[in-house]
């Protein structure tokens, strides 16, 4: 991820959106400028970020801009998601989840809505339902095992403009002979397909999901895509004959070994938990109303739990099943610890809602609102980045993230501390513990690596020193120009 020949932010962002193709050219210039501002301002309002009336005017028009979609302002992103993951080599995990978006409007025609929820209580004491205002947001987020994001591979955005309730569903329809074309739920498969393409190897992408995820039209498209999944069961499935489950089967599996792991309590204290691990081939059938369209499928299932129920916690358990083999104890550990990766795509949401601010934008349409939270999932994906790459094994020449001359300033403005190696001089990791020093990071011996909020508002503070430098340069050339012209041209 090298600069380009621009200064400052600008340079990463000509580089990240260079796959960037617009109908119209000055849609591209004005979408490059506006990531520009808004990633000098993570958090702020398009107003203060854009700092004049016509900027933000101008930012307005993009975000109302009907030809535009969500895929068009991601596509150079999506085309360096691909060039990264390319690089990375190795298998790569694909995370994917779901997010909710809530706005506070009096009016909800014009966004949507996404659940119930109890609001307050009446003057009888009983809980009143109150409709969220609101979008969702499903994303999948490329990383390495070691957890470094890649960036993102697929989105999708929808709203409800009646939400009735699963549950009220569920007395009237059966579920599982809903077609799944016709449920939410077929995001799962469409993002699993779309983000496998984008990639364009496969072999190499496990798929990663929640229990939400645990979809069997999701695993026959795995299956047809030719990629790989692991996901978290909450289903007890038709096995074998179709005269027992996949639980009684798994009631039936010796312990294969024991692995230990570091918890916290609701108190944040830690304390270790040994977890017995079980696995099998098994032998899924589809659902009793789908049997005609999708066949069977043998997948391992993994089953890690605690003996018994802790004190102050609960206990764990957890049941995954995936496509690929699991031949002994560690390579069950191993998919354990891949489904621990699932936990990166929270944090990535996090930066989206805490970081970007992504609602609390005041834009009043949901297709407005969904331009302006795919510019923010750049964003959000450079902030989690920059973090994660400070922790890499792999040490990495500091022109990956920053220009000579932020480097300069980082030097003249944030000095090194005395423990910092001289051979490390060039390489990021330093110069990122400078910006979170800019962010009101500490990096005392025993402080844990910089986290994502110290990196974004380092990182605003760094443009703002990098804008303030570029003018007083161009004021000491501009005085040093009028002396040499003499008394005329003062």
């Amino acid at each position: 991820m090298e600069h380009g020949k621009g200064d400052g932010v600008e340079s990463w962002v000509e580089d990240e959106l260079a796959g960037c193709v617009f109908a119209d050219e000055r849609l591209g210039k004005r979408f490059r400028t506006l990531v520009t501002q808004l990633a000098g301002g993570i958090g702020e309002s398009i107003p203060t970020a854009c700092q004049d009336w016509a900027g933000a005017k101008a930012a307005y028009r993009f975000f109302s801009n009907d030809r535009l979609s969500e895929t068009d302002i991601l596509e150079g992103h999506f085309q360096s998601t691909r060039s990264r993951f390319r690089a990375a080599g190795g298998t790569v995990l694909v995370l994917h989840d779901t997010t909710e978006l809530s706005f506070q409007r009096e009016d909800k025609q014009a966004i949507g809505t996404t659940r119930l929820s109890y609001k307050s209580r009446g003057k009888d004491g009983r809980p009143r339902l109150h409709t969220v205002c609101g979008m969702l947001l499903h994303s999948s987020l490329a990383v390495t095992l070691e957890g470094l994001p890649l960036g993102i591979a697929a989105v999708k955005f929808w709203t409800r403009k009646k939400f009735k309730g699963c549950d009220a569903l569920k007395k009237r329809v059966n579920p599982t002979r809903v077609p799944i074309e016709e449920k939410e739920s077929v995001r799962w498969i469409d993002n699993l397909r779309e983000s496998t393409a984008l990639l364009g190897d496969a072999e190499r992408c496990v798929h990663v999901g929640d229990r939400e995820s645990d979809i069997y039209e999701l695993f026959c498209a795995a299956q047809q895509c030719g990629t790989h999944f692991l996901v978290r069961t909450c289903a007890d499935r038709l096995a074998g004959d179709g005269k027992h489950t996949v639980k009684d089967e798994m009631g039936e599996a010796e312990i294969r070994g024991l692995h230990t792991v570091e918890v916290r309590d609701a108190n944040g204290k830690p304390s270790a938990a040994t977890l017995e691990i079980r696995y099998r081939r098994i032998r899924f059938l589809p659902p009793a109303g789908k049997r005609k369209k999708y066949p069977p499928l043998t997948l391992t299932v993994i089953h890690a739990s605690e003996p018994e129920a802790p004190e102050g916690r609960d206990r764990i358990e957890w049941k995954l099943a995936t496509d690929l083999p699991v031949a002994s104890p560690e390579d069950a550990v191993m998919m354990l610890t891949w489904y621990t990766m699932r936990w990166k795509i929270e944090i990535f949401h996090k930066i989206l809602k805490s970081g970007c601010r992504a609602e609390s934008s005041r834009l009043r349409t949901a297709e407005r609102l969904m331009r302006l939270t795919a510019l923010f999932c750049i964003l959000s994906w450079r902030v989690f980045w920059m973090t994660m790459i400070n922790r890499a094994a792999d040490p990495a020449p500091a022109s990956a993230a920053f220009t000579a001359q932020e480097r300069a300033l980082l030097d003249k403005l944030v000095p090194d501390l005395p423990r910092t190696n001289n051979r490390d001089s060039r390489h990021l990791a330093r110069y990122i513990i400078k910006v979170a020093r800019l962010g009101g990071y500490l990096a005392r011996a025993k402080d844990p690596p910089p986290g994502n909020i110290v990196i974004w508002r380092g990182l605003s503070r760094l443009t703002d020193i990098t804008i303030g430098f570029q003018l007083a340069k161009m004021w000491v050339i501009e005085r040093a120009t009028n002396r040499l012209q003499g008394p005329q041209a003062l």
